[in-house]
């Protein structure tokens, strides 16, 4: 055994690390049912950080948590997720909330495209067949960061993996045992002018489908890239089965 915490009240829904290879310490994320974000050194028992809902009485279950940003030493910065489509986007060096959107639906998974260079985008994806990306590298004071929505699956969106060997495509697995393959296009200009105050405002990109497949009878749940193979992938699903794909041009 490495390391054991008891980390929530209740269920552990979502877990991301990072550190080691990277920048920064290594460290984990989990979001539990008790609507807390909790950040972890796996070197100590306890929690370095604990984000906590305003009102434990109203807190939504964390279905979803990311780190990004994580370009040197300092920087560090932790994505969450929840169950009625809070985005909220915690910067570790200040323990501050730097930002919040709404997705109108479900939070299911959060990933940014690198979570080892400064921001550029992230997919968010949600239930009732939608996910959203968006463009990470300018911040309006009044309408936070742009994006762009597309449906698919025609279900719940339930997973967002980028490739490691090229960031612009990035594959969504659905609640229909679909598997598909976009790829996003950046704008002629990522930054314009805000109409009412002219200040710099993010330009979000579009998405294009590359290829589409239904390769189960379940939701697919889990998947992971090779970071060595480029379109070597693995996933599992709900029919209890685990599946190794090869992904080519």
């Amino acid at each position: 055994e490495i390391f054991q915490a008891q980390a929530h009240e209740g269920l552990v829904n979502a877990i991301d690390g990072i550190g080691g290879t990277t920048c920064g310490a290594p460290e984990l994320a989990t979001g539990g049912k008790d609507g807390c974000v909790k950040i972890w050194d796996p070197r100590v028992n306890h929690a370095v950080v604990t984000l906590h809902p305003e009102k434990s009485s109203s807190a939504r279950d964390c279905w979803a948590v990311a780190f990004g940003d994580s370009y040197n030493n300092d920087e560090r910065s932790i994505m969450a997720g929840f169950d009625n489509g809070d985005i909220k986007l915690y910067d570790l060096r200040t323990n501050t909330l730097r930002w919040e959107d709404n997705a109108k639906n479900g939070v299911t998974s959060i990933q940014f495209d690198r979570p080892d260079i400064e921001m550029n985008k992230i997919v968010v994806t949600t239930l009732e067949s939608k996910f959203r990306c968006y463009d990470m590298r300018t911040q309006h004071s009044v309408d936070g960061f742009a994006s762009t929505s597309e449906r698919a699956h025609r279900s719940t969106v339930w997973i967002s993996r980028h490739l490691p060997q090229n960031r612009d495509i990035f594959m969504t697995g659905g609640g229909n045992g679909g598997f598909n393959i976009y790829k996003y296009r950046y704008p002629k200009n990522r930054v314009g002018k805000h109409q009412n105050d002219k200040a710099p405002i993010g330009v979000a990109g579009t998405v294009e489908l590359l290829n589409s497949r239904v390769i189960s009878t379940q939701p697919i749940v889990s998947f992971d890239w090779s970071p060595d193979r480029e379109g070597l992938c693995c996933m599992s699903s709900l029919d209890q089965s685990m599946k190794v794909y090869i992904v080519t041009k």
